[in-house]
């Protein structure tokens, strides 16, 4: 049995847990509250973006617009979306499973190239196959992270349709974690490059009617790789907002936890401390019952 000294020592540690993970929480919650309302504000306008992209595409041949063009799967490039840092449950974890499972399952027959969007995806990466090689793709994509705005995820938007365009790559893909809310992230595979025209028959209606001003060509080359940038800026402002709650909650979790084991060291150290001092008690009286026999 643990002496009273450790199990003191175990509840300071315990507490001084408590107090970083509460701490921790705080923070979260905080920053959660900016990410949220960036993500909120941006994701009807993404949205509808998407929806007019969509139904332009529909309308436009393979050779008007090269973002459209569907070519062989040969090469197939996975852009993993995580964070920098640890702390926030299975964030992390669920991103790297499912960026691994779509290499080695669902694209096994391609050529796969990963593109890691944070250290976590990074430090996952490396020593395998799929680690980033020579200069085709951009390198230390985690600083995005560290001054996140539209300039910033355009960089890489912008070179990953080049990777398209110049075939490199016949098909991109995004893989994140979409913000619910501060409890709730999902797992989202979202095909990026090429675009994917709309199959409503009724927006295949409504784009026959459509009147281009300006004129389509103008359309396709300002449009769509604007909308483009805004698609990945949305995917990482939902990201950012899901780890901020993945984090808020699991630091909860942790404090709770860290109560219940600090009341269950104090009631086993009041007990042990309870029954050290009836041994003492007991000694003092066999003590004194000797001397007076």
């Amino acid at each position: 049995m643990a002496n009273l000294k450790e199990i003191r020592n175990r509840i300071t540690s315990v507490n001084s847990t408590m107090q970083i993970t509460s701490a921790m929480k705080m923070v979260s919650a905080a920053k959660l509250k900016r990410a949220q309302d960036a993500i909120t504000q941006m994701r009807p306008y993404a949205e509808k973006l998407q929806e007019i992209l969509s139904n332009l595409s529909s309308s436009l041949d393979a050779n008007e617009n090269q973002y459209t063009q569907k070519r062989a799967l040969k090469n197939v490039l996975i852009v993993g979306i995580n964070s920098n840092r640890g702390l926030c449950g299975g964030f992390n974890n669920y991103i790297v499973k499912e960026v691994k499972r779509l290499a080695l399952s669902e694209y096994k027959d391609c050529n796969v190239a990963i593109l890691p969007i944070g250290k976590k995806m990074n430090d996952a990466l490396k020593g395998t196959e799929f680690a980033i090689k020579g200069t085709r793709l951009p390198h230390h994509t985690e600083k995005v992270w560290d001054n996140l705005n539209f300039d910033s995820a355009s960089q890489i938007s912008e070179v990953l349709m080049e990777r398209f365009t110049d075939r490199s790559f016949d098909k991109i893909i995004l893989v994140y974690n979409a913000f619910n809310n501060a409890a709730s992230q999902t797992v989202t595979t979202e095909q990026f490059l090429p675009i994917i025209p709309s199959v409503n028959e009724s927006a295949k209606t409504a784009t026959a009617d459509y009147i281009f001003e300006p004129s389509k060509e103008e359309i396709v080359t300002n449009l769509v790789p604007n909308s483009l940038k805004i698609q990945f800026y949305k995917a990482l402002l939902d990201s950012n907002a899901s780890e901020h709650g993945a984090r808020m909650t699991a630091m909860h979790k942790a404090t709770d936890n860290a109560t219940s084991l600090k009341k269950d060291l104090q009631l086993f150290y009041n007990k042990a401390r309870q029954a050290a001092i009836t041994n003492e008690i007991l000694e003092i009286v066999g003590g004194a019952e000797a001397l007076n026999g």
